[in-house]
């Protein structure tokens, strides 16, 4: 389950709830129905009835289905000379009543398929004068939501009155957001959805880029702050008519949430509260204790704290980030009691050993950190370096200097210590950072940030550093192309995945580490046995780890492979082999050769020579990190000059394969992408280039006043 949002704690406490789907979600911009998501919304509600919750829903859309039934009715009883002529527009109340018995005869089928029963309510809004019928009407509602009935009510527009249907002309209803606000105030409901064609209410008009997603609707703060957008495309009310509903309930202390309704599953989020939509609250003026900061002040506050990180001095910077190691080590008591009561709830939860393997903090990994981020001190001041200058034209000097990227946003899974070498790599870089880490180190990430950011000085800012706590607020980041420059994720397969898919925002990062040991006819047994437990047992869940392990077909016949098998099976490690290795193993074949197994396991297989083995890693592996152990220096050559991936080794372990043993200091993560950086992702990663020009006044003036030498110059003169 995601986390919950302390906002919407209120939901735990929901029995009653309304729910109100309108035309803009039941139909399609044809106007044609949306089958799927009327299919969707059927299968929440039959959710929440099957789990105990009294359902009532105000639905809309009779008019539309029953314009497009008419439509085709008149088409059909026209002669051709008929349509020559010109067509007027239908009868709404007619188109009313055809299509209110259509609707709900679609209501009734998929409740009906999924073995639920559901009742029609047809009002108006003269009804609502009557006390009797109100009471009535509340007495009817009760006995069927007793016997699981779900009751689907809609404005009855085939026999409304009212000549003015956009305005208020009753004083009680002109709309179903409104119907469905009264209904939720008479029946005495726990909270209210409206299901909107958007994610909620924003700032602006949802189609404008600089408009945000509001989550928490406060009447005094944003009443007068917002602009609507278009009225609904379909149906009467529109996102103005959602707000004014979801005040006055709210108002009545009846909470209300408005949301998208394309999504399949966004009902059932909502009362597992989730922060996705606008939630309107009565007490919501009184959450000052939750500081609700969006991404996009983050963002910015990042991108500012940033800015005048990089305006201090290269000692300055480095001071920070010696006083970042110092407090690491002064507090590492403290972290390590948050860091164990991660792993206790880790176990309790019944996570792998691999994540839990990520997720420990050991003493020595702490003072491994703490001299990973001194080393990173002492390195050479990375921002404004000087790579090149030429000289354009007498007194016109071009140089190309070395600057930050700007803001970070960094996603990371399980291990804490990421979040500290993410850190020191920002504040060596000159970047803003956000990082987001998984909820299974929540303890750990809070405890190390609040370490980091207590030392970074007030002409700063402790925002440089964001460390956001809720995963709905992903979304959010991912569509900040215009404040964040990149995006790091580091984590699953899917994780990686969904993130390339979710943003515009330039992605680094690598989805899987399916790293190969190619142990050719020539090698040496003794050595390659040593690389092949290293790069396996050492770590195992690490990225750089062997998933698969290739040896010449020489080494099956005269026992190289056997001590290699052995070589692993002391050390724990269980074998999967490849269609040739599993015969000669007699062990379990493997399911895919595309598998990162993140434990003491590990595919083997048998290939004929090292071209085999190169053309095996380019249709198995994931551009990483890859090694050969041979003592034929062409067959070496072959091999690394040939793979193609972020790293390649001759006779060492893909262990090797970090920042850190790399003497970057540090890594951000490994990338596998050809484009900016590749392999692991220190300082110089984080960096890109500005150009600046020095001149005495020259002008281009159609180029007739220059003399263009582009000499080279020595960079420092």
């Amino acid at each position: 389950m995601e986390s919950r949002d302390p906002t919407r704690a209120f939901v735990k406490n929901v029995k009653r709830v309304v729910v109100k789907v309108g035309t803009a979600v039941v139909t399609r911009s044809d106007g044609r129905l949306a089958l799927g998501r009327l299919g969707a919304l059927c299968e929440q509600l039959k959710e929440l009835n099957t789990l105990g919750y009294e359902v009532i829903l105000v639905t809309s859309g009779a008019v539309g289905l029953g314009r497009q039934r008419l439509r085709y009715r008149r088409l059909a009883n026209s002669s051709f000379s008929d349509l020559q002529k010109p067509q007027g527009e239908l009868d709404g109340k007619a188109c009313a009543a055809v299509g209110q018995s259509s609707l709900m005869a679609l209501y009734d089928t998929m409740f009906s398929q999924l073995d639920v029963t559901s009742s029609q309510l047809l009002v108006t809004d003269g009804f609502f004068r009557d006390t009797a019928f109100r009471k009535q009407l509340s007495d009817t509602v009760h006995s069927l939501l007793d016997s699981r009935v779900i009751p689907i009510f809609n404005e009855n527009d085939a026999v409304s009155t009212r000549k003015a249907p956009y305005e208020d002309s009753s004083g009680i209803f002109w709309d179903n957001d409104s119907l469905a606000c009264l209904l939720a105030l008479e029946l005495k409901a726990d909270l209210l959805v409206l299901l909107s064609d958007v994610e909620g209410l924003y700032s602006g008009p949802p189609s404008d880029p600089n408009s945000k997603l509001i989550h928490t609707y406060v009447k005094e703060k944003h009443q007068g702050e917002i602009t609507f957008g278009d009225k609904s495309r379909l149906g009467r009310g529109g996102m103005t008519a959602k707000v004014n509903a979801a005040v006055c309930a709210a108002d009545a202390a009846i909470p209300v949430i408005i949301t998208s309704g394309y999504a399949t599953d966004n009902i059932i989020r909502v009362l597992h509260g989730e922060r996705i939509g606008t939630v309107f609250h009565r007490d919501a003026h009184l959450w000052t204790s939750i500081k609700e900061v969006s991404a996009h002040e983050m963002a910015v506050s990042a991108r500012d704290c940033s800015r005048r990180l990089q305006a201090l001095k290269s000692e300055e910077r480095r001071e920070i980030l010696l006083a970042v190691a110092d407090a690491l080590e002064a507090n590492k008591t403290m972290i390590r009691l948050e860091n164990e009561a991660d792993l206790i709830e880790a176990e309790v939860a019944g996570y792998e050993k691999s994540l839990i393997s990520r997720l420990t903090l050991k003493p020595e990994k702490i003072s491994s950190l703490v001299k990973s981020i001194r080393v990173l001190a002492d390195m050479e001041e990375p921002i404004g370096q000087l790579l090149r200058r030429t000289e354009l034209a007498d007194k016109l000097i071009l140089e190309k200097i070395s600057c930050p990227l700007g803001v970070l946003l960094v996603i990371f899974e399980s291990r804490p210590d990421a979040l500290v070498q993410i850190a020191a790599l920002a504040i060596r870089s000159g970047n803003g950072l956000l990082l987001k880490g998984g909820k299974e180190a929540k303890r750990s990430n809070a405890a190390l940030h609040k370490v980091i950011t207590s030392v970074i000085p007030k002409t700063v800012g402790e925002k440089l550093i964001g460390l956001v706590t809720s995963r709905e607020e992903i979304p959010d980041l991912l569509k900040l192309d215009d404040v964040i420059d990149l995006v790091v994720p580091r984590g699953s397969n899917k994780l990686v995945s969904q993130i390339k898919e979710s943003t515009k925002i330039p992605v680094l990062g690598h989805a899987d580490g399916i790293c190969h040991v190619y142990v050719d006819k020539s090698a040496n047994i003794d050595m390659a046995k040593k690389i092949v437990r290293d790069a396996k047992t050492d770590y195992p869940a690490a990225c750089n780890a062997m998933e698969t392990l290739l040896v010449h077909k020489d080494l099956s016949s005269n026992g190289g492979l056997n001590q290699l098998v052995v070589e692993l099976q002391t050390e724990g490690v269980t074998l999967y082999g490849g269609p040739r290795a599993s015969a000669l193993l007699n062990s379990a074949g493997t399911n895919s050769f595309h598998h990162e197994y993140s434990s003491l396991a590990c595919t083997v297989e048998i290939v004929d020579d090292v071209t085999a083995a190169i053309d095996h890693i380019h249709q198995h592996g994931s551009g990483h990190t890859e090694c050969i152990v041979t003592e034929d220096a062409e067959v070496a050559k072959i091999f690394l000059s040939q793979v193609d991936c972020a790293a390649v080794f001759h006779n060492a372990s893909t262990r090797f394969c970090d920042g850190a043993r790399f003497g970057l200091g540090a890594e951000v993560g490994i990338s596998t992408s050809r484009i900016h950086a590749r392999g692991p992702v220190g300082v110089e990663g984080l960096l890109t280039t500005k150009w600046i020009l020095r001149g005495n006044g020259q002008v281009v003036d159609g180029d007739l006043g220059v003399t263009y030498s582009h000499k080279e110059l020595p960079l420092h003169a």
